[in-house]
């Protein structure tokens, strides 16, 4: 991965980043999702079923999002997660298409995640669930010393 000349610090700050920078290190996919608040379709994402043990990182800068002990099946087509690691998502208010909901984005560089959904009756300790995209995450098995490949 290469920067562009100018670019002050983009490893350390990636919320610096210039749209231009987020696509020569994301594919189009993560870009759509990740920096244009896009969703992938149901079903379809890596780590739905996924039932490894370790952390779920942001898939744009690596920063840890969720503990694998927080995850669980809630059918709905997405990873789904009942709490966050502390400070790691923001939460922001989205009242788009027609309906009001919670957007959940990395507190690091404010990429997209998913959203946030309360009160559905999971048998959870927060009656949440934190609807992430699979490709805006990354994996770190706890065997592990490195993330998946993307």
């Amino acid at each position: 991965m290469h920067s562009s000349a100018h670019t002050a610090m983009p490893k350390t700050n990636p919320e610096n980043k210039t749209s231009d920078e987020w696509r020569a290190i994301l594919s189009p996919e993560q870009f759509r999702v990740l920096r244009e608040r896009g969703t992938e379709a149901p079903g379809t994402g890596k780590y739905n079923k996924y039932a490894g043990e370790g952390v779920y990182g942001c898939g744009a800068c690596g920063t840890p999002l969720y503990k694998s002990s927080t995850k669980f099946d809630s059918g709905c087509g997405w990873p789904a997660f009942f709490d966050a690691l502390p400070n790691a998502v923001r939460q922001i208010p989205d009242n788009s298409r027609g309906m009001t909901r919670t957007e959940i984005v990395c507190s690091k560089c404010s990429s997209h995640l998913g959203h946030i959904f309360r009160g559905e009756g999971f048998p959870t300790p927060t009656n949440e669930r934190h609807c992430v995209n699979s490709i805006s995450l990354t994996f770190t098995d706890k065997n592990a010393t490195r993330s998946e490949d993307k």
